[in-house]
């Protein structure tokens, strides 16, 4: 299993868990904001589900018991991130917030994409000669 790939885990539980308990900190970036500089109710729910989410994909990248489980919990990873990207590169509410949230949705599924190639390829080996 792959210690980066599980650092990566950490990370994106650190990540989630404080977005989940402060939402803004996704939300503001985002334009998701209130005039005032407020969070709509359904704008924290939102927020607060996405950083469980992570929190649960990251959990499930830094607590994998085997290589296929960890690759397994890196694919949801990406696919979150890739969503995400869509979601957000096609909704927000200005074009700034849309391209930061692509950049950093996309560069967190490459970076989580690379993780588990690079496991892949080390633990290949070519078979044996006949």
């Amino acid at each position: 299993m792959s210690v980066i790939t599980r650092l990566l885990g950490v990370a994106t539980v650190g990540i989630g868990a404080a977005i989940a308990v402060r939402p803004g900190l996704l939300a503001h970036p985002c334009g998701l904001a209130e005039p005032d500089g407020s969070l709509s109710r359904s704008t924290k729910t939102l927020v607060v589900a996405i950083g469980a989410r992570d929190v649960a994909s990251g959990l499930a990248m830094a607590c994998a018991r085997s290589p296929e489980a960890q690759d397994i919990a890196t694919g949801v990873r990406i696919a979150s991130d890739v969503g995400d990207a869509i979601n957000f590169g096609l909704t927000l509410p200005n074009r700034d917030a849309r391209r930061k949230a692509v950049a950093a949705a996309s560069a967190w599924a490459l970076v989580c994409g690379l993780s588990r190639l690079r496991r892949q390829r080390c633990r290949w080996r070519p078979p044996p000669p006949p």
